[in-house]
């Protein structure tokens, strides 16, 4: 396979080899990725944990004092150069943090022990730890991803370049943010290494639970070659009951049904309780996993899963308790009842036992019941609308905004400044550069692109007002120039 540059004419790589990124990805889509070196013994274990990290730092337009012409830079940067203020002078730690794996799965593969750990990096992290310069934290993050004697051992998830929320996102958007991570990490590792990526991490863990936008989501991630989910558990629902997942401990069907009637699903895993980096550093899953047995399913007795994923840098446990416990962890369960397993190695393990994807039970995006039974499936979206604002009138909880780790915060509403420009934004480069069908290997492709996808990171609508938002406006502002004057 030829490999993808990393930069070219200075913009970061994210568009423009769908070709070969899509000819690869069939090449091995029904290859195992794990299955032929795994050193677990799938039919004697009584249960299994993983762990994901997520890591994302924001591009936001600080290399300099005037806010329209600073030079974008990774909030990374602006933490090392401005250290005195705030939290800024973890930025050496969150350094650490970025590479810290690269470190720990070495020791303990040369140890003799069975690590297992997921990988989740933005797409904007990356790319700003390449212009910091941070080659350390990337060369050894290749070592552990293309090194076949660590490879086995670390899994990486695929999301959003720019770590947009699925549910406030255009839909056609989120499709171009799902291809430019896979460019860009190409550009990086490889595209072997692509390939071997086949589980998606949502930002936010945002699910989106309208209907048709929940439908292009999945979509979205099988036609990009996905073949698992990571979802939160109380953003889902069981479609019988609209009551939450009864078998937590077990990969599920996520199926989605549109205005038009047409059906599309998905593995999903489900990832237990809040958002508390504390699970992580603390390493709750492995422990949880130890007072599990096996469960029984379309007659065969497997193990139970439990997954966990929470911020790699973020907050003094993660920093300060977790590459302790990681270690300890990883010794103790290494070679027991209970061991460290990647998702993608589980279910690899558990298809092979003869357990079939039908064999799994399904879900839905939550509140999706209410509408069901309601609404006919194919009756078309102008039917839904209408029907969606009479069940909002009747109950005031009821919304098609999204679950996600943490459902009192909407992605929508209280957004207006950024969603609009956002919004706009969006309008513009796809009448500026999709339907004129702009070649998207050309330069001022991808620069807009580079330039819509930095926009629609969370961060701007996260913190809701103030120079978070500023920024997310500003970068707005720089793309709708570029549309305006480069097309």
């Amino acid at each position: 396979m030829s490999e993808l540059p990393e930069y070219i004419d200075g913009v970061v790589n994210l568009s423009g080899s769908d070709r070969e990124i899509e000819k690869a990805l069939k090449d091995h889509q029904s290859k195992p990725v794990f299955l032929p070196e795994s050193d677990l013994d799938f039919k004697q274990i009584r249960s299994s944990f993983a762990i994901a990290l997520h890591m994302h730092q924001p591009l936001i337009p600080a290399g300099g004092h005037d806010l329209q012409t600073a030079e974008m830079i990774s909030n990374l940067k602006y933490m090392m150069d401005n250290q005195g203020f705030g939290d800024n002078h973890n930025a050496p730690v969150f350094h650490w943090c970025y590479k810290r794996m690269g470190d720990f799965i070495p020791q303990l593969v040369d140890g003799g022990k069975q690590p297992r750990v997921m990988l989740e990096y933005s797409g904007t992290l990356l790319h700003g730890l390449r212009q910091m310069g941070l080659h350390d934290v990337l060369d050894i993050l290749k070592t552990i991803t293309c090194n076949s004697h660590y490879r086995r051992y670390v899994e990486w998830l695929g999301c959003p370049w720019g770590h947009a929320v699925a549910p406030s996102t255009p839909t056609q958007d989120y499709r171009l943010q799902v291809k430019a991570w896979q460019h860009h990490f190409a550009a990086l590792f490889g595209l072997e290494a692509l390939t071997r990526v086949r589980g998606f991490s949502p930002s936010e863990m945002a699910l989106p639970n309208h209907p048709d936008v929940a439908y292009e989501f999945v979509k979205t991630l099988k036609d990009c070659g996905y073949q698992w989910v990571l979802i939160q558990e109380h953003s889902v629902e069981e479609p019988a009951t609209g009551q939450g997942p009864q078998l937590k401990h077990f990969p599920h069907r996520l199926v989605c049904t549109n205005s038009a009637g047409k059906t599309i699903s998905i593995i999903a895993i489900l990832k237990t309780q809040g958002s508390d980096t504390k699970l992580v550093a603390q390493m709750q899953p492995y422990y949880e996993a130890k007072g599990l047995t096996r469960l029984k399913v379309a007659g065969k007795e497997v193990p139970p899963l439990v997954t966990q994923i929470a911020d790699g840098e973020n907050g003094g446990v993660m920093m300060n308790e977790f590459p302790s416990k990681f270690f300890e962890v990883m010794n103790e369960c290494s070679g027991s009842p209970s061991p460290a397993i990647n998702v993608t190695e589980y279910l690899e393990h558990l298809f092979a036992s003869g357990i079939t994807e039908k064999d799994l039970p399904a879900l839905q995006p939550i509140l999706q019941k209410r509408i069901w039974d309601r609404f006919k499936p194919g009756a078309g979206p102008e039917k839904m609308a209408k029907l969606i604002e009479e069940l909002k009138k009747e109950d005031g909880r009821f919304h098609m905004e999204g679950g996600s780790w943490t459902n009192d915060i909407s992605w929508v509403k209280g957004y207006d400044d950024v969603l609009s420009a956002m919004e706009k934004t969006s309008s513009l480069f796809h009448e500026k550069v999709i339907s004129k069908n702009i070649p998207t290997d050309e330069h001022r492709y991808r620069n807009a692109l580079f330039h819509l996808l930095s926009s629609q990171t969370s961060c701007y609508r996260y913190w809701g007002q103030g120079l978070w938002t500023d920024y997310g406006q500003e970068i707005c502002r720089r793309t709708r120039d570029i549309l305006t004057y480069d097309f």
